[in-house]
């Protein structure tokens, strides 16, 4: 299926979306997250793909939300819009497989929260990002306010976000919002790279890992103590023996 927002790939079990508005710099709008919530449909569904890489086409990543479509919106409308926002980057951010975002430019207002809402961002060295929604009279309506206060702390979010101010990569992986930064014409290499080492670990138990850790940090210690032991132990009725065995044997594993 063809999408006008953005372009998809694979390579090998490995998927790739281009979020392309060249008009917009990206900027995310209603019909954007209508075709990404399809998409995330068929990705559902698709038990080949082991990895989600999210990009922007051009200098941005994502520009932000398109403004031109929210500037009229009555405050009915923009909670709906907001709503919508945060279901699909919940969405993404609940995907059972990894998802990695790949800043390659300007991630701003709503697309620092889409970068935020996937499981870890490699980005360029050309890469700024920010939360300034204050400057337009507004805050930031995809999750933004709580996602980066996880990542970055409680004083680095509200400086970042009363100041509007943006930031540029190796700021951004400073306070550890970014966990690599690298050459801008490197960037797609290495977060493939990256990307196919995850798709050779045990599949049973990268879809563990990724539960029990976004899973637990919401829970009481001990809670989600037990909750890994269970993740940990069912293993050993899936991926465990096979990658205990190869271990044991010299060899590469051979998942099923």
């Amino acid at each position: 299926m063809s999408y006008t927002t953005f372009k998809t790939k694979f390579e090998d079990n490995i998927a790739v979306i281009t979020i392309s508005r060249p008009e917009a710099m990206n900027a995310l709008n209603s019909l954007l997250f209508k075709e990404l919530n399809t998409y995330l449909d068929s990705l559902s569904e698709n038990s080949a793909v082991k990895v989600l890489i999210i990009t922007g086409d051009g200098k941005a990543f994502i520009a932000g939300a398109d403004i031109a479509e929210m500037q009229d919106m009555t405050k009915k409308e923009a909670f709906l819009f907001s709503k919508t926002g945060q279901d699909t980057f919940s969405r993404l951010e609940n995907l059972k497989i990894p998802v990695i975002a790949a800043v390659n430019g300007y991630a701003l207002g709503g697309g620092c929260e889409l970068a935020l809402a996937c499981d870890f961002r490699i980005s360029s060295n050309f890469g700024k990002l920010g939360l300034p929604e204050v400057s337009l009279g507004l805050v930031p309506g995809y999750g933004g306010t709580q996602r980066l206060s996880r990542l970055a702390g409680l004083g680095n979010t509200l400086f970042l976000q009363l100041t509007g101010q943006m930031i540029d990569a190796g700021e951004a992986l400073r306070m550890g919002i970014v966990q690599k930064v690298v050459d801008a014409n490197e960037l797609m290499n290495e977060t493939l790279k990256i990307a196919k080492k995850i798709s050779q670990q045990g599949p049973n138990a990268i879809i563990a890992l990724k539960k029990i850790v976004r899973n637990g940090y919401q829970m009481d210690h001990n809670k989600a103590y037990d909750a890994e032991s269970e993740e940990f132990s069912a293993l050993f009725e899936s991926d465990g023996p096979e990658g205990m065995k190869a271990f044991l044997e010299k060899r590469k594993p051979n998942w099923k």
